[in-house]
């Protein structure tokens, strides 16, 4: 027996509830015939003009529309809050969880059968998954693809490079008129960003978890087999939804298990770690931390790209894409698991092809036998903290340093350039307060710029430990997502310039050397820092929000309240 149509329940109602749920939607030229028995589909969209990685999706929409027309179903395209890196402040991420439940209420409180998430700038993905995942109805995921590589003076430039760049402009040796022209050629074409930031690790990310069709994640922006995917998803969706393939369907635990040792394959961000967390809270899923060090440990660095390697999104999809590199972990992934095109993950990458072995090693011959990720303990991070080793400095893995403490970014940026700064090549920087409360919204700046003084000296890593993130396509030996954070005054929050810290990343460890008796001492000291603010959203991201081990979502958005809604507008 054929399942009735969620959105039925609106259309198909009779009296003055049906003629209002019918009547405002025939203003927009709609036949009587598109709202009886045909899947409704939503196409949430996060285009903006404030987005520019998300620019091109209402050309990418139409594509998805035509899609689902040719599968018999009638697409409602309907915005979502946008989220952007590049201009958001303080952070992006202090209002993906705001996002989430903007999508959430959208897909539950509408007439739609299934749903199209157009994800592409970093937090829109998991924002969009997440918010899905509490309603839990038909859904796919279409990202909007990479940028065209950057270019120049004769070489591919990526948004790695932003950090580079700022480096030789601080210590002299890039003008700022050769960083105008190195600027107006790094972002060449619409799309994210070209390197494996975040964007692209989410987009990575989807696609290892089955959530959309195979080749969705390195189609660059600009290239038109984007917008054949996109209609061929919207196809698909329609499907999906007569054959009630569901979230929950896709997102088992093997899912959550692939993903990780994807990620770990394709040295992919490490916001991957706290959004993965949060996506598996809201569809049920048990994750901890600690399974992703555990997962990634044996998977080595497969894809050769910036910032742990040399190529980009570009090249990734040219050289076969994340089929050519599923199909080189094959012995590792649950391979059975099944995906939104209805195929499991083997059937989907069986006939792969690597075209570039520069690009997608071998598992025999990988392109870095350094794991991708590393979760640390200690009694800096008792709940955990989150190293990207494949992008960090090798004589750096077993160090001890004194400790440059900043109590807070501005701290930071007020002091970094002093002279006096007692900083040297063997320091560790500490970064506090710059957690999901304390910011709010642990913002990217975990890979602090080196002191001047240093880069000067030619020194182009030492070891960098706070509670906040860094971007994906940043780099270097930075210890990041310290939990718990300084402001909720546990041991991290007591650290002191001059105190010895040590980074063990074989033993998995960071830690200071104090005692717990002195740890305790400075602890019974420590006075909070007032509240940022009392009213409004981030007030209540502030008081609501979880440590970055736990995903840091808002606590009572985890798990899902359904698609059904049973009371009427009138």
């Amino acid at each position: 027996m054929e399942k009735k149509l969620r959105s039925q329940q609106w259309f198909g109602k009779t009296g003055k509830d049906g003629i209002i749920y019918r009547a405002w939607m025939k203003n927009q030229g709609i036949p009587d015939y598109e709202f009886k028995g045909k899947p409704i589909i939503g196409i949430c969209n996060t285009w903006s003009e404030l987005t520019p990685c998300n620019a091109h999706f209402r050309e990418l929409a139409e594509s998805v529309k035509r899609g689902i027309f040719e599968a018999g179903g009638f697409p409602v395209e309907f915005p979502v809050m946008s989220l952007g890196e590049t201009l958001i402040k303080p952070t992006a991420m202090l209002y993906r969880n705001l996002a989430s439940m903007d999508v959430e209420e959208s897909i539950r409180a509408n007439p739609m059968d299934g749903v199209v998430l157009l994800c592409g700038c970093d937090k829109t993905t998991p924002s969009l998954v997440m918010g899905a995942c509490s309603v839990n109805i038909p859904t796919i995921v279409v990202s909007g693809g990479p940028m065209l590589t950057g270019k120049y003076n004769g070489r591919d430039i990526g948004t790695s490079d932003v950090w580079r760049f700022t480096d030789d402009v601080k210590s002299g040796i890039m003008s700022e008129e050769e960083l105008n022209i190195a600027e107006a050629g790094l972002c060449r074409s619409q799309g994210h960003c070209a390197v494996m930031g975040t964007a692209s690790t989410m987009a990575t990310m989807v696609e290892s978890l089955g959530l959309t069709l195979p080749q969705n994640a390195a189609i660059p922006a600009a290239d038109s087999r984007r917008k054949v995917l996109a209609q061929l998803s919207g196809k698909r969706i329609v499907e999906m939804v007569r054959e009630d393939q569901k979230l929950s369907d896709i997102l088992t635990r093997e899912a959550f298990e692939n993903a990780i040792k994807v990620n770990a394959a394709i040295g992919g961000s490490t916001n991957f770690v706290i959004h993965l967390l949060a996506i598996a809270g809201r569809i049920g899923v048990p994750l901890e931390i600690k399974d992703f060090d555990r997962l990634s440990a044996s998977i080595p660095l497969l894809a050769n790209l910036q910032p742990s390697g040399k190529f980009f999104m570009e090249d990734l999809y040219y050289a076969g894409g994340v089929p050519a590199l599923l199909k080189e972990l094959d012995s590792f992934l649950h391979a059975d698991c099944i995906t939104a095109n209805g195929k499991t993950v083997r059937e989907n990458y069986q006939t792969a092809k690597c075209y570039n072995r520069e690009v997608i090693a071998s598992i025999d011959k990988p392109f870095n036998n350094t794991t991708a990720l590393a979760v640390l303990y200690g009694n800096i991070c008792e709940n955990g903290a989150v190293i990207k080793p494949t992008a960090a400095s090798p004589h750096l893995f077993q160090h001890s340093g004194k400790a440059v403490v900043f109590e807070n970014i501005e701290d930071y940026k007020l002091r970094i350039d002093d002279p006096d700064l007692p900083v040297d090549e063997n320091s560790v920087l500490v970064l506090k307060n710059v957690g999901p409360k304390g910011y709010p919204g642990m913002p990217e700046v975990g890979n602090m710029t080196l002191p001047l003084k240093l880069l000067e000296k030619g020194v182009k890593d030492i070891v960098r430990i706070s509670d906040g993130r860094m971007s994906g396509t940043g780099f270097g030996t930075v210890v990041l997502h310290i939990s718990p954070e300084a402001t909720l005054g546990g041991n991290f929050s007591v650290l002191e310039t001059g105190d010895l810290i040590t980074l063990d990343l074989n033993a998995r460890t960071l830690n200071v050397d104090l005692s717990a008796e002195e740890l305790q001492r400075r602890k019974d000291k420590w006075v909070p820092s007032p509240a940022l603010t009392d009213r409004g959203y981030t007030s209540l991201y502030i008081n609501n929000v979880e440590q970055a081990h736990l995903g840091a979502d808002l606590g009572f958005l985890k798990g899902g309240s359904g698609s059904e809604v049973t009371r009427d507008s009138h």
